[in-house]
């Protein structure tokens, strides 16, 4: 892969051809009311192209087909080792098509193009090839029987999925549930965020080259109070399986009960707390990671360790570390490789932030970095990198979920007390520990109601390990083996021999 200059890189976004349209039954389609919203890039302010604007109507013959096709056999029933096959050439076209989705994920969403390049594509193909290699080495079940008895519990695919994703990791959020949903032998109907629309509307296409039978995988961007509620209310829709903020997974529980009883499975908010320890093994690595922590993906990442808890003998030694390390992560150009925080997704977006910074300001927390709106003569949505010292756990900025890169630093003096600040949340996504005391490390680690915890180091893990949360965070798991119960369903077979 050639080491693109910012200069390609704006050749090429100028030279990008935008598709818009939905994709149902394994071709590009208008609405069927024929709407359309405009897709506008963070980066700048420009007009990217207009999206298909799907609604009922749209979801009713996605569904559909995607139901004919699931009851068809062509995919549902094909045999694992042939979808594994398929699975593994769809993300090796994701691959192949490396620049062009990155170069879409940037302009949509503003992620910094080699964060795009780098990660994300690569993460979405790894899901997608992971969970295809699986698929042909996960055994059913024999039970213990008597000897004229034989009890078989079996897998099945689901049926149809409803996947909703948000629009901060649009293509690898797609992938992680793409990757056991379609390996499983379902059919897919997929709604991207009205946000970040271009990479799922994109990769229906190369799931067709890959081999996937059309209606398989359908693609239907729109908002989420019509087309998402639609899927949601669906009665012929069998899961929804969901990523995204609390208050809309508590809707979609809703919507559920009031249809078919269709399995939910939600991962949602988060505001993970960074608990550094005195006897941490590396103050400086701690530090790096603190930055990273908020700094990556503009913030807007669920599981950011928005909460940085300090121990209070190192507070003065260490935040100033943290303050330092922050000044790597600058807002800029997400099309220049060298950029390390691009544009937040949107105004809307930009405003909720700049609206925290205030509150922080206004309960009383004292700013020590960042704080402001930059590069507004860009037309995009930059906001530096943000600290706050002295805060409370009661103050907004420390109780609720920003999605910014927003830091709040709080001090404790015990390991009982640094537990008690990260559970006393509604949310259960992620934490991070930092020390050298390995019965330390394991008790915190215990005691921590959280899904992910991580341990001298922030944000670790890898396809083998499940990613989900407890409390409102939800009670969805992506990733490893555990994903796949997700979208089967078990049968237990008794014959009478």
């Amino acid at each position: 892969m050639p080491n693109l200059t910012f200069a390609d890189w704006q050749a090429r976004a100028q030279d990008l051809k935008i598709e818009g349209r939905a994709f149902i039954n394994g071709q590009y389609t208008d609405a069927v009311a024929g709407a359309t919203f405009e897709c506008v890039s963070p980066v700048d302010g420009r007009l990217l192209g207009l999206v298909a604007s799907c609604d009922e109507a749209d979801a009713n013959l996605a569904v559909a087909n995607a139901r004919q096709v699931f009851e068809s056999g062509a995919w549902s029933r094909l045999a694992p080792a042939k979808r594994k096959a398929t699975m593994i050439r769809f993300a090796s076209l994701l691959k192949a098509n490396a620049e062009e989705l990155a170069l879409l994920e940037t302009l949509d969403m503003g992620k910094p193009i080699s964060d795009s390049l780098h990660i994300d594509v690569p993460g979405a193909a790894g899901a997608l090839s992971w969970s295809g290699e699986a698929i042909d080495k996960i055994y059913d079940e024999v039970a213990a029987t008597p000897h004229d008895q034989l009890g078989l519990v079996t897998r099945e695919p689901v049926g149809v999925v409803g996947a909703i994703v948000p629009w901060n990791f649009p293509l690898m959020m797609a992938c992680w549930k793409l990757g056991p949903a379609l390996s499983t032998g379902n059919s897919v109907v997929l709604k991207p965020s009205e946000k970040s629309p271009l990479t799922a509307i994109r990769i229906a296409q190369l799931a067709i080259e890959a081999g996937i039978p059309a209606g398989v995988l359908n693609v239907l961007p729109g908002y989420g109070h019509t087309v998402g509620k639609a899927l949601a209310l669906h009665m012929d829709v069998d899961t929804v399986v969901f990523t995204g903020s609390t208050r809309i997974a508590k809707q979609l529980m809703v919507y559920a009960g009031e249809s078919n009883m269709k399995r939910v499975w939600l991962e949602a908010g988060g505001k993970s707390p960074n608990i550094v320890f005195a006897d941490a093994p590396d103050l400086q690595a701690a530090a790096e990671s603190a930055a990273s922590a908020i700094a990556f993906n503009q913030g807007e990442v669920c599981t950011a360790g928005s909460r940085l808890l300090v121990e209070r003998s190192i507070k003065e030694r260490f935040l100033p570390l943290v303050v330092e390390a922050l000044k790597a992560w600058k807002p800029g150009n997400p099309l220049d490789p060298a950029t390390t925080v691009g544009a937040l997704v949107d105004t809307q977006q930009l405003n909720t932030v700049l609206g925290y910074i205030e509150a922080g300001h206004s309960e009383g927390a004292s700013l020590v970095a960042g704080g402001k709106r930059i590069l507004e003569e860009t037309g995009g949505t930059y906001v530096e990198p943000t600290i706050f010292d002295g805060v409370s756990n009661a103050m907004r900025i420390a109780k609720e979920e920003i999605f910014g890169p927003v830091l709040s630093v709080i001090t404790f003096d015990t390991a009982e007390e640094a537990v008690a600040i990260a559970n006393d949340t509604p949310y259960g996504l992620a934490a991070g520990v930092w020390t050298s005391d390995i019965s330390k490390a394991h008790n915190t680690a215990r005691a921590l109601r959280a899904g992910s915890v991580w341990v001298n180091q922030y944000d670790g893990g890898d396809m083998t390990a499940p990613f989900g949360g407890f409390k409102q965070s939800g009670n969805g798991r992506d990733k490893s083996l555990h994903a796949f119960d997700k979208y089967t369903e078990l049968k237990a077979t008794w014959i009478k021999l």
